[in-house]
């Protein structure tokens, strides 16, 4: 089965068991059963950026009990607690992601809020990455949400406070350490990260 023609179905809502049998080859997101097609491939430097995170990420986890993974890997965030996973109406590819609660994973991937999560602009996602996933990521419970902006060598860390919501972010740029108070004891060059 293909993905849907939008433009004949603007208002139709999909759901994961419709996403799972998606074979086009492209890599899709569902954010509230709206499809938002992932193609083209990141350019060169967002791959960079997330191959140098993943790296500095993954060796701090090494003996923790959190779990790094990077896309493509599949995180369903049902709305109101779906049983089955076909009813699940959201599911996202977010860069990175970082899970401490082993319950939430599974063979398809995640299923509940990660503990962490990173997206690096693109010029097709900016857009989504901060209006439409910042309120998702919110309103499911995502403790800690990074924005990592290629072009301007910045790091946004958003922290979920006590009301549920994200306060005033955390800024980085070159020549700072950023730190984590998901990923405790983490100190991050943000000069290696833009290094390449």
């Amino acid at each position: 089965m293909t993905p849907p023609n939008l433009a004949q179905k603007p208002d139709e809502r999909f759901t994961y068991g419709m996403y799972c049998q998606w074979d086009d080859g492209e890599r899709w997101e569902l954010i509230d059963g709206v499809p938002y097609n992932m193609t083209p491939a990141p350019q060169r430097r967002h791959q960079g950026i997330l191959v140098c995170l993943t790296r500095i990420v993954g060796n701090f986890l090494a003996d923790k009990p959190c779990h790094i993974y990077i896309a493509p890997f599949d995180v369903r965030l049902p709305d109101f607690n779906e049983q089955n996973d076909d009813d699940v109406p959201t599911v996202v590819q977010p860069d990175l992601v970082v899970i401490c609660d082993e319950k939430k994973l599974d063979e398809r991937g995640c299923r509940g809020a990660p503990d962490l999560v990173v997206e690096i602009l693109s010029p097709s996602t900016s857009r989504k990455d901060i209006g439409v996933k910042f309120q998702l990521y919110e309103r499911h419970g995502v403790r800690e949400y990074w924005i990592i902006h290629p072009s301007e060598e910045s790091l946004m860390v958003f922290m979920l406070g006590q009301d549920g919501k994200y306060g005033r972010p955390q800024g980085y740029g070159r020549g700072d350490k950023a730190t984590s108070s998901v990923l405790d004891g983490l100190e991050l060059d943000i000069e290696e990260v833009f290094a390449e």
